[in-house]
């Protein structure tokens, strides 16, 4: 809070007041039933926190700072130990780099506000309503069911439930076929969470690799025990297989769990690296080693989530689980590159960042912009703001390939527009749960066509300064079912917003069918067969 006040002398002063995050943001209102926000509670009582002066006025800011890690990769002794002081640094030292306030603000009351925080007009932002509006968790917390969606509880595809008091073996499962998982309607725990687990509990397992870029301990309602993929990662290295874990000590927010982490699973004798210097490494990526009748075999996971499952119940992700040998083969030289021990090589299946990911995806493009008005692209994406993706879906579009895009987030590409964009449809899906997943089509029709999921996002950070993986989808069987996920996105008529050329709007369907609902219901089938 800024208080302006006068001294008896006739001296103006500024003072500023932080509001305490200890507190609840919100206060139960005696009388009416209503909720007092704190600053309003604060504001009310500045007579007694400024005795012997005038308030003259009270106005509300909120202050962002540089996130970023200012760190020299290549100039540090030890990573984990440089990340630290950087993280003590930002705490409490890091550039301002924003200023909400709310709208009405004397213009010499923010003008002394941006000098001293070294910023000027252009970082400021105005706001009819609260500020910090993720305190609005708080009402979410309360007990109203009322006010709430029915609790969703994931389902267990049928591959991969128990039958009768047998537990499933994944890897059986896995030979059989590729198995697709869809978070959170299909359940994370019974599905990443047991893979992991029966790795590191099974004897003919002899190596586990596998990326953290965050992760958490979380309690399952449904099932019981607890989701700890850490845990089961010190549980194989203490039953002596190899264990080798890559993370990521650059994840913004992230950094000092990610340092806890890194701790514990060292003392447990897993061997940890932290990425190759320049880049952070996102890819989610998971490879188990198993002996079986004389041989080797590998077992991977490639997925758009964080093996995190606290996440994993709010953030919509796919993984494949895949005995591929060439997937596994891939995924072997990938961590062997990331771990140090080997020179990256050209993959069989794999499409990775930043080595061949960005090229590989504009040849796809251009193949489509050849076909025509036969050519057929379609995303469903984070954020979509790469220049030269851009470029090349603007010229499929001009050579008449059809295009229909999903982009949850940030994007730069402008539909709709004559004679550059015609045949670009774009949307985007806001609702009960976060649209996390990747995917990547590219042809017409459904088991003629090519399709991808992974990490990457087509943004120039994920191309050029990030380990991504993208994984090809290749059972017919998935790929009808990665097209019912794609199309209940493009045919959401109940939470999806539109982008023309200037401007975004709501789908004008005050009762349609949520793509949450389709899902929900195809999970629930999967699960009865």
């Amino acid at each position: 809070l800024g208080v302006l006040v006068t001294t008896p002398d006739g001296d103006r002063r500024f003072a500023r007041v932080k509001v305490p995050p200890s507190l609840p943001r919100f206060f139960a209102a005696p009388d009416d039933g209503g909720w007092l926000p704190l600053e309003h509670l604060i504001a009310a009582h500045t007579d007694r926190m400024f005795p012997g002066v005038t308030v003259d006025g009270l106005h509300v800011f909120r202050v962002t700072r540089n996130a970023d890690l200012a760190l020299e990769e290549a100039e540090a002794d030890d990573l984990l130990e440089a990340i630290e002081t950087v993280l003590q640094f930002r705490r409490h030292s890091a550039a301002a780099v924003r200023v909400e306030v709310q709208a009405g603000i004397p213009s010499d009351v923010l003008d002394l506000l941006l000098e001293n925080l070294h910023l000027d007009r252009a970082d400021t932002f105005e706001s009819e309503t609260l500020l910090g509006l993720s305190s609005l968790w708080q009402f979410y917390g309360m007990d109203r069911p009322d006010l709430k969606s029915p609790p969703w509880s994931p389902t267990t595809p049928s591959r991969l439930a128990e039958r009768g008091d047998e537990p499933v073996d994944i890897f059986a499962e896995m030979r059989r076929g590729d198995i697709l998982v869809h978070h959170p309607y299909e359940s994370f725990i019974t599905s990443t969470s047991a893979f992991i687990a029966q790795a590191a509990a099974d004897p003919s397992v002899l190596a586990i690799k596998q990326t953290l870029y965050r992760t958490s301990v979380q309690a399952d309602p449904e099932f019981g025990g607890e989701a700890d993929i850490v845990r089961s990662l010190i549980s194989a290295a203490e039953a002596g297989k190899q264990v080798a874990v890559l993370i990521e000590l650059k994840a913004r927010f992230d950094e000092e769990a990610n340092i806890n982490w890194a701790r514990m699973l060292e003392s447990a004798g897993v061997h940890v690296v932290y990425g190759v210097t320049g880049l952070k490494t996102h890819a989610k990526i998971a490879l188990v080693v198993r002996r079986e009748a004389g041989t080797l075999r590998r077992y991977s996971h490639v997925g758009t989530g964080n093996y995190n499952p606290k996440t994993a119940r709010i953030y919509e992700d796919l993984g494949l689980f895949t005995a591929d040998p060439d997937v596994g083969a891939d995924l072997s030289e990938l961590f062997n590159t990331l771990t140090g021990f080997g020179r990256e090589a050209d993959y069989r299946k794999l499409l990775v960042a930043p080595r061949d990911l960005r090229p590989r995806i504009l040849d796809r493009i251009r193949e489509q912009a050849d076909l025509g008005t036969e050519g057929r692209i379609a995303m469903k994406i984070n954020h979509l703001v790469d220049r030269k993706v851009i470029s090349a879906l603007y010229e499929a579009s001009g050579a008449g390939c059809e295009i229909d895009l999903n982009v949850r987030g940030i994007c730069a590409i402008r539909p709709g527009v004559p004679g550059m964009s015609d045949n670009i449809r774009l949307r985007s899906v806001v609702g009960e749960f976060l649209e996390h997943s990747r995917v990547y089509k590219f042809g017409a029709g459904v088991e003629d066509a090519v399709y991808y999921t992974g990490s990457a996002d087509m943004m120039p950070r994920n191309l050029d300064g990030r380990v991504e993986a993208l994984i090809p989808i290749t059972d017919n069987r998935l790929k009808h079912r990665v097209q019912e996920i794609l199309d209940a996105g493009f045919e959401d008529d109940a939470l999806a917003w539109t982008l023309t050329d200037d401007e975004w709007s709501k789908i004008p369907v005050a009762l349609g069918t949520s793509v949450h609902v389709r899902l929900k219901e195809a999970a629930l089938g999967r699960a009865d067969k």
